[in-house]
């Protein structure tokens, strides 16, 4: 998991504040906001946000939009005017997948003042009466709309964050794509200005916008739980995948955290991963698998049930593990034969970290014995069994027993 930077390390560019401002723009200010520009000698932020300021006398200050790309120029663009009052100014709330936390991380929060104005869900949730806390939020601004795949189910609130005036055609697509094509959908259009529209998708939206998805109750699209063990047939696979109880076992063994790190060494369908990042949005995963084919296929397993951040790795264990974030949970699906890999594993591991390693065959068994004997931990065997018929008449047919092996460190 990638940490904020510390103190010395940020880059060492003065204090600013962030002020957020909305579609009503200069209108749409309180008083303390609007002094916040008047005093400030350097405006910073978006084209359309300073255009959205008066000029001189009102806000004299020297504005720079900026650049592109944004993200590597800000240290050096604000070393520049180091020692001068910047304002920034902001969209909505800034802490909203908004500038102000990127500038958080950059400075440090000693360093940055924020001015909130309401956000664009704040005032979408408003418009609709939809409850804040009972809507799900997707942002599709610099990030693959497949992420609204997670959150699609019966009844659910959506509001999609739009990069654009195609984004609410975007969703329609994914929507019928999916088998959810009796959604409804309204597009919310420049919230907040004396314009603003609500309404069906339309030829012409707005790029200010953002898209409300409510499902409806029934449908025939099947519910994913958000809970571990979806259905094998959830997944493209030529075989190579934990199959669903043995999943659902060793994704709680794993314990996935909010914001922690997960390795899914010898991913084959990528469903360890998959469910892992699925259990929380801010749960990270890395797959590792040498198979070309099966990589290809984890990613498209990832982006159809929303996770496509899910970071696919193509190479062969141990030795593709070098340089990779340290993990806070490591499962070894496929390898743990392979020399040296149970101890690569091992010795990445932040401590508290959990390692899980399946094993089907004689020899993986054996390896996650002498496994237990030099790191400790413990082993289950799982058997499972499901119904099938046996002529005219139902019987148990058993799968492959697994020997799991589990340890902290």
């Amino acid at each position: 998991m990638s940490e904020a930077p510390a103190a010395a390390e940020r880059a060492s560019v003065g204090s600013v504040t962030v002020v957020g401002i909305g579609a009503d723009g200069w209108d749409g200010l309180d008083g303390r906001a609007r002094a916040e520009f008047r005093a400030a000698e350097v405006l910073m932020g978006g084209a359309r946000q300073l255009d959205l300021l008066p000029g001189a006398p009102e806000v004299p200050g020297e504005r720079v939009p900026w650049p592109s790309p944004m993200l590597p120029a800000l240290p050096g663009l604000f070393e520049e005017h180091r020692g001068r009052r910047v304002v920034v100014a902001a969209s909505g709330d800034p802490m909203f997948y908004g500038i102000g936390t990127v500038l958080v991380r950059l400075l440090g929060p000693e360093h940055v003042r924020v001015l909130p104005h309401p956000s664009s869900v704040s005032l979408a949730c408003a418009r609709l009466g939809w409850p804040v806390e009972d809507t799900e939020v997707v942002s599709a601004v610099g990030r693959p709309l497949a992420a609204l795949n997670a959150v699609l189910a019966p009844g659910r609130r959506v509001l999609v964050l739009s990069a654009g005036a195609g984004t609410p055609a975007a969703v329609q697509a994914l929507l019928a794509e999916r088998g959810h094509g009796g959604a409804e959908v309204t597009v919310l259009e420049r919230l907040g200005a004396p314009d603003e529209r609500i309404g069906p998708p339309r030829d012409g939206a707005d790029a200010l916008n953002i898209v409300a998805v409510r499902c409806p109750e029934g449908g025939t699209v099947p519910a994913l739980a958000t809970v571990p063990g979806l259905p094998d047939g959830a997944y493209e696979h030529d075989g190579q995948l934990t199959k669903r109880e043995v999943r659902a076992i060793t994704l709680a063994r794993l314990a996935p955290l909010p914001g922690q790190l997960l390795w899914d060494v010898g991913a084959g369908a990528g469903s360890i991963a998959i469910e892992w990042m699925r259990a929380h949005r801010t749960c990270p995963a890395i797959a590792v698998e040498s198979h070309p084919e099966r990589a290809r296929r984890i990613a498209e397993n990832a982006s159809a049930l929303g996770v496509p951040g899910l970071r696919v790795v193509e190479g062969r264990a141990p030795g593709a593990l070098a340089g990779l974030d340290a993990p806070d949970a490591v499962f070894i699906g496929g390898g743990v034969t392979v020399p040296g890999m149970v101890e690569a594993c091992w010795n990445a591991l932040r401590p508290g970290g959990r390692l899980v390693a399946n094993a089907v065959t004689v020899e993986s068994e054996r390896a996650v014995a002498d496994a237990r004997d030099r790191f400790g931990g413990d082993l289950t065997r799982i058997a499972i069994s499901r119904a099938a018929p046996v002529g005219g008449f139902t019987g148990w047919r058993p799968m492959m027993p697994v020997t799991q092996w589990t340890v902290t460190r």
